[in-house]
């Protein structure tokens, strides 16, 4: 039987807003490995490019967990859940899951492994986090129309040092995650609705 490798990898953990998203990837045997890098070593228009191409030949879902459930469950776990919602929504059952990081989801009935730094050594990994973080990015890109103050669109809600100075400026939005230590810490009682 041939071996079905998915890659998993998730995007958004660091960051002050928003969910967190995760793709799964099943590469058809067609595509070109060697475009496939790291989506942080790749610039917005060429990540973009990538993502089209790897939807075209692959396998591919997207899980995602809620700015609540991050909230609740913190963002370790969250990041877990939105890799077992992208593996589970795979329309064909991998036989090997290789997953970014230190930690597997707890999936049934499949056989997980964890890489570190897998997104810079695993072709179907780093498919993912260029799915990923081009499915998150157009979130972030929507949430931003009605916070440019913010420069999200910039700053993919990091705590980057603009981002810092507009919190303490103009408050805490919604989309903030109010558990977050930065957020916790500077977190005024009035909030942008």
């Amino acid at each position: 039987m041939k071996k079905i490798i998915a890659g998993v990898d998730e995007v958004g953990r660091g960051s002050l807003i928003g969910p967190v998203y995760a793709a799964a990837v099943i590469l058809k045997s067609n595509i070109n490995k060697k475009e496939l890098k790291d989506s942080k070593k790749l610039n917005k228009n060429k990540r973009e490019a990538l993502a089209k191409y790897i939807k075209r030949n692959s396998v591919w879902a997207i899980g995602s967990a809620s700015l609540r459930e991050i909230e609740k469950i913190n963002i370790l776990n969250a990041s877990l859940l939105a890799m077992k919602r992208a593996i589970i929504k795979l329309k064909k059952k991998p036989t090997l899951v290789l997953i970014d990081g230190n930690k597997v989801p707890k999936i049934k009935n499949y056989k997980l492994k964890f890489i570190i730094k897998g997104d810079q050594k695993i072709s179907e990994i780093s498919a993912a986090s260029i799915i990923a973080k081009v499915s998150r990015d157009r979130l972030i890109a929507n949430l931003s129309k009605n916070f440019e103050k913010y420069n999200w669109l910039k700053n993919a809600g990091y705590g980057t040092k603009d981002h810092m100075e507009a919190i303490k400026k103009f408050g805490v939005t919604r989309f903030h995650r109010e558990t977050f230590k930065p957020i916790h810490n500077i977190l005024s009682p009035k909030k942008i609705r």
